[in-house]
């Protein structure tokens, strides 16, 4: 009862206004409790209820793509969902386990929600497409804000889940094929390639600006340090650094070369020019530091050898602007400026992006590889992987000067 009306009530003289006001009193508390109690299930006064009809969307789903006898066949269903349908489905499986939210439930009115096949649909148009929330809503039968919650949550399912399997640095098995194909190539010890690409913010806050533009680059972004192998499997991956830093100074940053530093990575033995190696090298282009890590090209090669060697180098650089481009062929998302406000959201879609790259990437590679991915015959991969605790600090310097050593930087060229 509002102040007003209890006071009306305390001076009225008459019996009839009396019970008059006592009615009008009732029916204003009996309206404040209707209003909180359903302000209290989570209805917004005001707001339209749309009847999606959420289990027809699931049945159509289902039938198009994941019956018996689906509607579109493999090659459509992998077209239009970046995958094949048992990786797919294999990747439904474990988000669903991981996360309750993916499951389907009922409402509080008993009703029920959406299904596993529905969330994750949603999100991975979101990621392969690049659209905005509600584009899938006339197919999918999901709100706007129902998919991006649910794209939030997938991308931190599969970081969870398939992050340290697919986002892993190189073990022994990789590092054997790595130098195997490098050899063959004619890059002996070489692991990859390392490069930056750029990922246009564009709701960017206006504070920010400014750290995440350059003079050159008047448009905000965020900056991707990756290296990549022949195969497209991307084996590192540091982003978030705004596009005011350069190649070098996100390289002093990355965490790329720490478990080298720390004495906690595979043995590589090699020989080039009469040398022995026991530290694996990165194609690089010319910003990058002469260290021994990296090979880069020779700027101005004089005479028949030194420009042989620019030109496989060069060559052999582009893997990793591959992957680049596959990776945003895939996932749009990536592709397009970056629609979110929140930085943390960009980083986990863009591992999302990676991890599920590197997993189609292992589903469709060439199935007469052995298993082992071994090429060299007669040779053993099973290489020794330190496990202990960090060396002490006088083998950490030791190690983070063989990585920046200038000297062995040289030497790795042939002239």
């Amino acid at each position: 009862m509002t102040n007003e009306l209890w006071h009306t009530v305390i001076n009225s003289d008459s019996d009839e206004e009396l019970q008059m006001l006592c009615r009008a009193a009732l029916e204003e508390e009996r309206e404040n409790l209707r209003r909180r109690t359903k302000m209290h299930r989570g209805s917004i006064q005001g707001h339209a209820v749309i009847q999606r009809e959420r289990i027809s969307g699931h049945h159509r789903l289902y039938n198009n793509y994941f019956s018996e006898n689906p509607v579109y066949t493999p090659f459509q269903s992998r077209m239009r969902f970046r995958m094949c349908k048992p990786l797919f489905l294999r990747i439904v499986n474990a988000v669903e386990a991981h996360d309750s939210y993916f499951q389907q439930k009922r409402n509080c009115a008993g009703n029920i929600g959406l299904s596993t096949l529905q969330k994750v649909t949603a999100a991975v148009r979101m990621l392969v497409y690049g659209v905005a929330a509600d584009a899938v809503d006339d197919y999918v039968r999901i709100a706007e804000s129902t998919s991006i919650e649910s794209l939030k949550r997938f991308v931190q399912a599969i970081i969870d889940v398939f992050g340290n399997e697919y986002l892993r640095t190189p073990n022994s098995a990789d590092i054997c094929r790595l130098l195997s194909k490098g050899e063959r190539r004619g890059f002996p010890g070489m692991l990859g390639s390392i490069d930056c690409m750029h990922w246009k913010w564009k709701n960017c806050p206006v504070a920010w600006k400014g750290m995440y533009a350059r003079e050159d680059h008047s448009e905000p972004s965020l900056v991707l340090e990756t290296a990549a192998s022949y195969d497209l499997w991307i084996w590192h991956a540091f982003v978030g650094l705004p596009r005011s830093h350069n190649d070098i100074n996100v390289l002093d940053q990355s965490p790329i070369f720490t478990d080298l530093a720390e004495g906690q990575t595979p043995t590589t033995n090699y020989s080039i020019n009469g040398h022995e190696y026991t530290t694996g090298y990165y194609l690089a282009d010319g910003i990058y530091p002469s260290w021994a890590t990296f090979v880069k090209t020779i700027p101005c090669p004089n005479g028949p050898k030194a420009t042989k060697f620019a030109t496989a180098q060069e060559s052999a650089r582009k893997d990793v602007e591959r992957a680049f481009k596959v990776l945003q062929a895939r996932f749009a998302i990536v592709r397009g400026p970056a629609c979110f406000w929140d930085r943390q959201t960009l980083h986990h879609i863009m591992k999302a992006c990676i991890i599920m790259h590197n997993m189609i990437v292992e589903d469709e590679r060439d199935k007469s590889l052995p298993p082992n991915y071994n090429a060299r015959e007669g040779e053993c991969c099973d290489l020794a992987v330190s496990r202990d605790d960090i060396a002490e600090f006088q083998n950490f310097i030791q190690n983070h000067l063989c990585i920046r050593d200038k000297r062995t930087h040289s030497q790795l060229k042939p002239i």
